[in-house]
């Protein structure tokens, strides 16, 4: 079977970008031997403190941050990275030509219960060799990725990856300690009958988004004419792992709940990287309003609206939300 390595070696000329990828791949093993390892290796319960977005933190989100802060700060290609935990970019090698930000463990509330979490990275050009990276430098559009992809640490540790030319998954074998190519040329399909939201936040939606969560709760008797299946991990990576392997439809959209947040996932750290992924894969990834690749991020930890997966599904809920701005 096809390593990673050598399936980078033969799919991308960008030496650089494969390094990367093998480094975070890398830390993705000590991570899952952590997780398989669970109470007996202190990782479960809090951290006792609080990350940039306000949020209490696992100890095992403080233990992935670090593994990959140090491992990727030490590879030369990397100028500077980005953390979902840490307040701000952490300058690496200035003469490196990459800036790789990451979200350690996606889902973390998720650990204490043995469920599914993961790792999510994107990887973004630097051109400003020679100068400290700061912030400023990582808010590019995700179009901007070279690559972009997560580790899924369930069952089975999986690896999804894309650096622009389609959509890998790999599994982790334990036994050759070496992540092998499962299937190349992912591919989405257009129509789907499954959905994923937090139904919990439904009085806290804009009409549009009550409205298409009611069309398909009503099903074949309702004006979709077909039944829908609703599924909800609680970890952003495990609804898009399963959107990629057999199609559906994931929203965390725009609510009211906080004023202060025009949604719950952060652009840079999530969005960005799963929409390259999602759409290398054949499918939309929107704000409702706006393709979410086509932000102009102004901060490393903006927040915004996603609704992403197959794409007549995602052009569906866009269209409801146009007819209610036209009303």
């Amino acid at each position: 079977m096809t390593s990673l390595q050598d399936y980078l070696n033969q799919k991308s000329t960008n030496t650089a970008v494969n390094e990367v990828i093998l480094t975070i791949a890398e830390v993705g093993k000590t991570i899952n031997h952590l997780l398989q390892r669970g109470a007996f290796a202190d990782i479960l319960g809090e951290a006792g403190n609080q990350n940039v977005q306000g949020e209490e933190q696992k100890k095992l989100d403080v233990i992935a941050n670090d593994l990959l802060l140090e491992a990727l700060t030490d590879c030369n290609h990397c100028a500077g990275v980005a953390s979902e935990e840490l307040d701000d970019a952490t300058p690496a090698n200035s003469e490196g030509d990459l800036l790789v930000l990451f979200d350690p463990l996606d889902g973390s509330s998720n650990i204490d219960i043995n469920m599914a979490v993961g790792t999510i990275f994107s990887i973004l050009p630097y051109q400003r060799q020679g100068q400290t990276a700061t912030n400023a430098d990582f808010l590019q559009k995700g179009d901007a990725q070279l690559a972009a992809g997560y580790l899924l640490y369930g069952p089975a540790t999986m690896l999804a990856v894309s650096t622009g030319d389609g959509v890998a998954m790999f599994g982790y074998d334990p036994q050759q300690q070496e992540y092998l190519l499962i299937k190349d040329g992912v591919r989405i399909d257009e129509d789907t009958k499954e959905y994923a939201i937090n139904g919990s936040n439904y009085r806290h939606w804009q009409q549009p988004m009550q409205q298409y969560v009611d069309e398909v709760i009503a099903g074949k008797s309702g004006v979709r004419g077909k039944d829908f299946n609703t599924r909800w991990v609680a970890a952003m990576v495990g609804d898009v792992h399963r959107i990629l392997c057999r199609g559906g439809v994931f929203m965390y959209p725009f609510d009211s709940k906080d004023p202060n947040k025009a949604g719950k996932l952060r652009l840079m750290y999530e969005a960005n990287p799963m929409s390259l992924l999602i759409e290398q894969a054949g499918g939309s990834s929107t704000t409702a309003t706006q393709r979410i690749m086509d932000i102009e991020p102004n901060d490393i930890h903006q927040r915004v609206p996603v609704i992403l997966g197959s794409k007549n599904e995602v052009e569906y809920i866009e269209q409801l939300h146009k007819n209610a701005l036209k009303a």
